[in-house]
């Protein structure tokens, strides 16, 4: 277990999940009449939901690996988020 790539891993997600959109549809269900008496329903859903997104992104990852250099992926993923906040930027209202 390399504990330093688990730390910055945890730490990278932590900050980018919180204030994120999953973030606020788990307080919504959460506070939702259905959900009042199954909180512990609504945590463990939700975290199922990360884990198995989490577990599909480190595939991919490991399955482009193989046919990609580590240095190209890297360079799409910057890309596509300076497109997405270029796209969000671009297309707010106001």
């Amino acid at each position: 277990m390399d504990w330093k790539i688990l730390f910055s891993t945890f730490l990278a997600i932590l900050m980018a999940e919180l204030g994120d959109k999953t973030q606020l549809a788990v307080v919504a269900i959460a506070t939702s009449p259905a959900a009042a008496a199954s909180r512990w329903s609504v945590f463990f859903g939700a975290s199922l939901a990360l884990v198995v997104a989490c577990f599909l992104g480190v595939l991919l990852g490991h399955v482009l690996l193989r046919i990609i250099p580590a240095h190209y992926v890297r360079y799409a993923a910057a890309l596509l988020f300076i497109g997405v906040g270029a796209w969000m930027l671009l297309s707010r209202e106001g």
